[in-house]
């Protein structure tokens, strides 16, 4: 297969990636357009030994490594998500943005930036910590179990938020809300008196703003395809690596919660 033909699936995905990265569609673009231009004037450059995305996006971060200093690379528009990427790190920013923008596990990151799984976790931690730093907000937690609303609690202090309530009923969470008004809601689907965390969830959102991470051991509720479903969800048991990447997507890419953060 010719190098245009492995690549031309994936280059929508670089172009998108590489806004993300730069700040804006045309500076976005003139990198993508270098990539190409470097794989017509080497070949070889495309390493054929993984698979095609992974190769496209290494040899985009070696073209866009080659032309950015640190500071030069912390440069990007004004305003959305671009702007807060500016606060990060450029390599903690590539691992963040190939996985939450593009997907791509923690062997496929290490395999595009050539670093070790581990090494990809500690840029993903340091971009976690550099977010958090920027996008600090109220989280509710609305859980009935003690441990793992402890957890959960834990967790996001941790991250450098704070918990503005527990709630463990619906009554409790719709009351939590109108009083504290947080940022992002971690919310259990089966609460302690028998009723929804899914019907108080669909209450707050019926007057308030916000991005929810749905945190269930029955998914099965909530994919149902009968109404609008959560752009957020984990099952219990959770791996708290994936649970902190999701709130750092949620956070991050929600311009509502940024708002709220900065007190716009």
């Amino acid at each position: 297969m010719s190098i245009s033909s492995a690549i031309a699936p994936h280059l929508p995905y670089l172009r998108r990636f590489s806004r993300m990265l730069s700040g804006s569609q045309k500076a976005g673009d003139a990198y993508v357009v270098a990539t190409l231009e470097s794989l017509v004037a080497e070949p070889g450059a495309f390493d054929r030994g993984v698979a095609p995305p992974i190769a496209l996006y290494r040899q985009f971060l070696t073209i866009w490594n080659s032309v950015n200093s640190p500071d030069e690379a912390a440069k990007t528009a004004e305003g959305g998500p671009e702007q807060t990427l500016g606060a990060i790190t450029p390599r903690p920013r590539q691992a963040f943005l190939l996985a939450t923008v593009e997907a791509f596990g923690i062997e496929e990151i290490a395999e595009v930036l050539r670093e070790t799984p581990d090494a990809v976790r500690a840029l993903m931690t340091e971009a976690s910590r550099e977010i958090s730093s920027n996008i600090a907000t109220d989280v509710l937690i609305i859980e009935d179990e003690p441990i793992i609303a402890m957890d959960l609690e834990s967790l996001v202090t941790s991250l450098g938020h704070s918990v503005s309530a527990v709630a463990r009923t619906h009554r409790e969470a719709v009351a939590a809300v109108k009083q504290h008004k947080p940022g992002l809601v971690l919310a259990d689907v089966q609460l302690a008196d028998g009723s929804s965390g899914l019907d108080a969830v669909n209450e707050i959102l019926s007057s308030y703003d916000m991005p929810v991470i749905f945190v269930t051991a029955y998914p099965e509720r909530l994919l149902t395809g009968e109404r609008p479903e959560p752009t957020y969800l984990i099952t219990k048991p959770f791996q708290t690596e994936t649970l902190r990447a999701v709130i750092d997507q949620a956070l991050f890419f929600d311009s509502r919660t940024r708002s709220h953060a900065t007190g716009a």
